[in-house]
């Protein structure tokens, strides 16, 4: 079992999924001692990670394999940061892929398996969506009628419970084009079609599932004092190999992040966002109330 001394019970570390990253999203943090991980990762995968945090473009940057991976290694450059002057904390919540990344920081997963994971999850997601091509779409203001709605709408699956108000889909190219024209008519107000590349969550990455379950067939799990809290169930665990079941159904089965965000214990007063972004602080803060909200960010003296 990985143990801590002092982890610190009020305080819920976040993790961002992929869709966070921007271009350049890398440079505030690359001269700090924990930037090595870049290298490190990029040369257990054989990708370079540091061109995609640092110079790559756009279109570059969101693809898929790479959004992934480049994700996973900067919120990790972030943890170790975080880590220089703060306790642990006994709480991890990662959205998606920050599930990955949550499990590394609690001492499930060493980074190497960890980045292992994520470049085979990102690569068969990337051919996934080329056989079958898809996308999502965010759905704001709608009631429990809107969300029965859905079903009328072919290829259309729930892939995001946010929170109140705020789900996101995934589904065919068509599937998504024709919410967009009803939206209003199956009572939301907003339909917001997702920069992402493939219709994630859902039975469109059925065909990405064998080679992440190899994958995650020869990884080992540990136990840890800590609790991570699961995308798909919205329960804590602390760790072990029920996690490579877990990891698996994520591929096609809705982020449960508001079920999540509720069970998190009474004594959860703080969250600290690794980066990059700050997405999931405003997901939180819409849910449940917080004495503080932190974003991880690099200090001069760390450069």
């Amino acid at each position: 079992m990985t143990m801590s001394p002092v982890r610190d019970t009020s305080v819920v570390a976040l993790f961002p999924g992929q869709g966070a990253l921007t271009s350049g999203a890398g440079l505030p943090w690359a001269g700090i001692p924990s930037w090595d991980l870049v290298t490190a990762i990029s040369e257990v995968t054989n990708v370079d990670v540091a061109h995609i945090l640092l110079t790559a473009d756009h279109e570059e940057v969101v693809r898929t394999d790479n959004a992934q991976l480049a994700t996973y290694a900067l919120s990790l450059v972030g943890w170790h940061a975080y880590l220089e002057t703060n306790s642990p904390p006994g709480l991890f919540l990662g959205h998606s892929l920050g599930e990955f990344t949550a499990l590394v920081a609690a001492g499930v997963l060493d980074y190497v398996a960890g980045a292992r994971l994520v470049c085979a999850r990102g690569r068969a997601m990337q051919q996934a969506n080329e056989e079958h091509p898809g996308t999502m779409a965010a759905l704001m203001g709608g009631d429990d009628k809107a969300l029965v709605r859905l079903s009328e709408i072919n290829n259309l699956w729930l892939a995001n419970f946010n929170g109140e108000g705020q789900t996101v889909v995934s589904g065919t190219l068509e599937a998504i084009e024709e919410l967009e024209q009803r939206g209003r008519e199956l009572g939301w107000r907003r339909v917001t079609r997702l920069k992402v590349g493939g219709a994630f969550h859902s039975p469109l990455m059925a065909t990405a599932q064998e080679e992440l379950d190899r994958v995650l067939a020869a990884t080992d799990f540990l136990e840890t004092d800590a609790q991570v809290f699961a995308n798909v169930d919205g329960l804590p665990r602390h760790g072990g190999d029920a996690w490579r079941s877990l990891l698996s159904r994520q591929l096609t089965e809705p982020v449960q992040f508001l079920r999540s965000v509720v069970a998190l214990p009474d004594s959860a007063s703080q969250t600290v966002e690794m980066p990059p972004g700050s997405v999931l602080t405003g997901l939180t803060k819409r849910i449940r109330s917080f004495a503080e909200q932190h974003i991880a960010e690099p200090r001069e003296d760390q450069s």
